[in-house]
């Protein structure tokens, strides 16, 4: 596994932000939510999360969660997701959502 410096890992603008909305995402090609989350300061952004095998819409309002926020915005679909939700693939290659242990302020940074 490639090393980086700690500049290189500074590059990564990692924060906290609450779901505020999830919808169905019926184009994505596998099967997808599409997230508003709100970061405080820093605003709303959206994001593609294909989180559905573990997660319904209804556990995730309100949910806190931890996403890179300084990734350019990409298309999927007919969808332009501007964050990427961090998770941990389990044993059956579907996400576990990382979120803080107790509730926290949204846009804190991570490091």
């Amino acid at each position: 596994m490639e090393t980086i410096s700690w500049y290189d890992f500074e590059k990564i603008d990692i924060r906290v932000g609450t779901i505020i909305d999830v919808k169905p995402f019926p184009k994505a090609k596998k099967p997808a939510y599409q997230l508003r989350i709100d970061f405080g300061n820093l605003g709303e952004k959206q994001s593609s999360a294909q989180i559905t095998a573990h997660y319904s819409i209804e556990d995730l309002v309100n949910k806190q969660v931890i996403a890179i926020v300084n990734f350019p915005p990409k298309q999927i679909a007919n969808f332009l997701s501007e964050c990427l939700v961090l998770g941990i693939y389990d044993e059956s290659n579907e996400v576990v959502l990382l979120s803080p242990e107790r509730s926290v302020s949204n846009g804190l940074k991570i490091g």
